[in-house]
């Protein structure tokens, strides 16, 4: 596949193997040896990189980054942060005067999710660097090196302007097109942000014979606020519905902002989530919870259904060969949603339960209840037996106690490495009374606990 794009400045031109990674490419092909091969799975930012496309500067794994999502787009790896002529970027600077590296083998990814937060302007550094592990030189002086760079200026030699190219036959236009191509081609990949397909190529050493690539497919990557909802763009990433979240539905944000870390939630995109099936996705249980609708094309037949009747079985979802997601439309208010999220880690870790509750109170009595999990079956679901016993019932703790108990009847959970069946049943009930405690004004956020 012919790809085009500016490395540190530079236009190079490439015949790539569509499954070829960024990482392995810069170091075997380039000789760019700065970004770093730590856990090869998007976890650990060794492999760090700052990719510039038409929304700016961003920080992206490089080791679950195909080649061909780079045509048109400008890369910089820690050789090209530093100027031309041997100039430090301000953050590597900092990173010298705070002392902010011991091995040094964790240090250039570093410092390409700080240059791209520094171009952003962020002051989150916490949010920003969440994706990049240290195992020696510890955080605080690397988080203080962030905080002595955030005045500088974003160095001249940065300001890169994205190629000219051509339409890539890879990566559709338009949904028309796309549409057309994979029901012609039910048995190809189709690949978004890769936060999911890189591992099937670096772990699982699987061949994909068949693959387009959506990120350039305009209809995919929009974003419509109506008066009443909100309709997101299949390809639309994680990043950027983490900020839809924030200004319409808050709790449901404070969970995606421990999805993945910021390199992952940069490339991910909400469609792949769903598409995926995943039972312990974080996104379905949430869109589950709000009510949200589901679109699919199958060539030029579109069609919608309830999100919660997509997922059938384990690996079994509702949709036919080559017909694709190419959206979901959420209620633009909830407010009385919340979300759970339970990892053994609080950033950047799996659910072992996930738990959303969009329950509606008039007049002291629940008039209407959503609530679904991840985790607790081989699908993410509703939890249809403790929704009914809360509808048409008094809203208080005796009613909530009562209708927990019913999460047996409809969750019979697994016990895997994560947490045992027992442990993710519990877990569910208590989530239940925490949310009656949340919505009757109690403290439950484990983070504002104070002595």
């Amino acid at each position: 596949m012919d790809v085009t794009f500016l490395l540190n400045g530079e236009t190079v031109q490439v015949d790539a193997e569509p499954t070829q990674t960024l990482l392995d490419w810069l170091r075997v092909e380039r000789g760019l040896c700065g970004t770093k091969e730590g856990c090869n799975e998007g976890d650990c930012g060794a492999c760090s990189v700052v990719v510039r496309d038409d929304t700016g500067d961003k920080a992206l794994n490089a080791c679950i980054l195909f080649m061909p999502q780079l045509h048109g787009k400008s890369v910089r790896t820690v050789e090209g942060i530093s100027g031309p002529d041997g100039e430090l970027h301000p953050v590597q600077e900092a990173m010298i005067t705070h002392h902010g590296s011991q091995c040094g083998f964790c240090t250039p990814g570093f410092i390409a999710s700080m240059a791209a937060g520094h171009s952003q302007g962020r002051t989150n550094h916490d949010d920003v660097l969440a994706g990049n592990l240290c195992r020696c030189t510890g955080y605080a002086p690397i988080i203080r090196a962030a905080k002595a760079a955030e005045t500088a200026e974003v160095p001249t030699w940065l300001n890169d302007e994205l190629p000219a190219v051509s339409p890539a036959p890879y990566a559709p236009q338009n949904l028309d097109e796309l549409s057309t191509w994979y029901a012609a081609n039910p048995d190809a990949t189709l690949i978004a942000g890769a936060t999911d397909v890189g591992l099937w190529v670096t772990k699982q050493l699987r061949e994909l014979p068949k693959i387009a690539f959506l990120n350039r497919c305009a209809e995919l990557r929009e974003t419509t606020i109506g008066s009443d909802d909100i309709h997101i763009g299949a390809a639309v990433t994680m990043t950027e519905t983490l900020a839809l979240a924030r200004d319409h539905h808050p709790h449901w944000a404070a969970m995606i902002r421990r999805y993945g870390s910021e390199q992952v939630r940069n490339a991910a995109t909400i469609g792949g989530n769903i598409a995926n099936g995943s039972p312990i996705g974080d996104n379905p249980p949430a869109l589950i919870a709000m009510g949200a609708t589901l679109h699919l094309r199958h060539g030029n037949t579109e069609r919608q259904m309830p999100i919660e009747d997509f997922f059938i079985a384990y690996g079994k979802q509702d949709r036919v060969p080559g017909e694709l997601v190419t959206g979901v439309t959420i209620p633009k208010a909830a407010p009385d949603l919340r979300c759970y999220k339970i990892s053994k880690r609080f950033d950047q870790d799996i659910s072992a339960v996930c738990g959303c509750f969009n329950v509606t109170v008039s007049d002291g009595a629940v008039v209407d209840a959503r609530i679904a999990f991840g985790g607790m079956a081989g699908t993410p679901h509703r939890a249809t037996e403790v929704e009914t016993a809360l509808i048409g019932q008094p809203w208080n703790s005796t009613t909530v106690a009562q209708a927990a108990t019913k999460f047996g009847d409809d969750y019979t959970p697994m016990s895997d490495m994560r947490a045992s069946a027992g442990y993710r049943l519990q877990i569910a009930q208590n989530l239940l009374h925490r949310y009656f405690a949340d919505r009757t004004g109690q403290a439950t956020n484990v983070l504002e606990v104070t002595p």
